[in-house]
């Protein structure tokens, strides 16, 4: 089954568009194949590309994200804005691999995550699906987080799906648990435990509030911290690392999700000023408050994300696997490896098992269609209060909507390629 993934996370840097083959294995690892056990697939990535937004497209998702009011007659154009342009990427990513597929899964543009009283109550996704469909010729499964929230759950991360399946076999045959953390705007951890359980939530800021204070400080000029070199050549802010981890958030209970709605620029801003006004007072007046320089505030920001990411991180998993944007940035990722080396845990990239960072979710949301394709419920967290649901509703391409019969489940996920004719930028 051909299915190609369509995804841009909360800090809208790009479309990231997949096309994997998703194939059940013949001889599964049970040694026996049959209809009513779960299957054990192999995914093989055909392309892979990561497409500009239209700048002007992405500072209008981005102000809708940040709270900008939005008459209906907005959101409306909003909304077919972010379908056309997601529809555009998925012809590309089609015509690229020579391929139509058989699905299509358009994880949307988040522009709110809703949570009151410690838990998800709904969630908003734009990107109208129905351009998708009628540019590509193929259904679409769009929608993927509501079910999962109006069945208790919190709808996020997503990623417990693709992790369990990946690594759960390993974890069983090794007795150890294995740790991973997709450092995207918002970093998630996930703990696939030897039981088979598997507890995921979002531990905090990932790379969102680092993008945000170099994009102001630059005019958008820059948009992220380019291999990590403002924060190497700045220093930690002890006193406004010590105030940023005062967020309540980062305190509260496992499972538990959040977005740009909760970490942006406001809490910098809060924080800095707090950190001033405190040093105010302790000189008596005598010295003004002062702004932290762009790279000292970025090193902050930086050891913020590597120190709530490790903190997070539940029992003694053997490794951590990172993967996502920030797995990129080497002072992040350096950082989060000495911390995590005192808890003895070892960290490697994803790339070190065949998965390119850039595209680890790519494949999550592949894995994603071809469950509700085949009618397998997601089970996001073992530790949360949710029940497993289809994730996902269905918008029918050019022909109706003929679904295959239900599977028993996925037992296990292989990676045998990811080599594909595009990559990050």
């Amino acid at each position: 089954m051909i299915v190609l993934s369509l995804q841009s996370g909360t800090s809208a840097d790009g479309i990231d568009v997949a096309v994997v083959d998703v194939s059940r294995v013949e001889e599964p690892r049970s040694g026996v194949s049959r209809p009513e056990l779960p299957a054990d697939v192999t995914m093989r990535v055909l392309h892979a590309d990561t497409l500009d937004w239209a700048p002007d497209l992405r500072a209008r998702a981005l102000a809708a994200t940040a709270g900008e009011p939005l008459t209906a007659g907005a959101l409306c154009e909003l909304d077919t804005r972010l379908g056309q342009a997601f529809a555009e990427a998925a012809a590309a990513g089609s015509r690229a691999a020579g391929v139509v597929p058989d699905l299509v899964v358009s994880h949307g543009q988040t522009i709110f995550h809703w949570v009151d009283g410690g838990r998800a109550r709904g969630t908003l996704q734009l990107g109208e699906p129905a351009w998708i469909a009628e540019a590509v010729g193929a259904p679409v499964l769009s929608d993927l987080r509501a079910a999962d929230i109006a069945a208790g759950g919190e709808g996020a991360p997503l990623m417990a799906v693709f992790d369990l399946a990946w690594l759960g076999a390993e974890a069983a045959a090794t007795g150890r648990a294995i740790a991973t953390v997709n450092l995207g705007g918002i970093a998630n951890v996930q703990v696939v435990r030897p039981d088979g359980d598997v507890v995921a939530f979002d531990s905090g800021p990932g790379n969102g509030l680092i993008d945000a204070v170099v994009a102001r400080a630059t005019d958008d000029a820059e948009t992220f911290d380019e291999d990590g070199r403002l924060a190497a050549s700045g220093r930690v802010d002890a006193a406004l690392l010590a105030e940023l981890l005062r967020h309540p958030y980062l305190a509260a209970p496992v499972p538990k999700t959040t977005g740009r709605e909760t970490f942006d620029l406001g809490v910098v801003d809060r924080a800095v000023a707090a950190v001033g006004a405190s040093a105010v007072v302790a000189s008596g007046g005598a010295a003004p408050a002062t702004r932290p320089a762009l790279e000292d505030l970025v090193a902050t920001l930086t050891e913020l994300t590597a120190r709530t990411v490790v903190d997070a991180i539940p029992g003694d998993p053997a490794v951590l696997i990172a993967s996502g944007g920030g797995a990129r940035n080497p002072v992040l990722l350096g950082r989060i490896t000495a911390l995590a080396a005192e808890r003895g845990i070892a960290v490697e990239s994803s790339a070190a098992r065949g998965i390119d960072p850039s595209f680890k979710e790519s494949l999550m949301f592949a894995l994603l269609g071809y469950l509700s394709w085949h009618g397998v419920p997601a089970r996001l967290s073992s530790g949360g209060s949710g029940e497993p649901r289809v994730a996902g509703r269905f918008t029918s391409g050019r022909m109706p909507l003929r679904l295959p019969p239900p599977l028993a489940g996925v037992a296990s996920v292989t990676i045998t390629s990811t080599d594909h004719g595009g990559g990050p930028r």
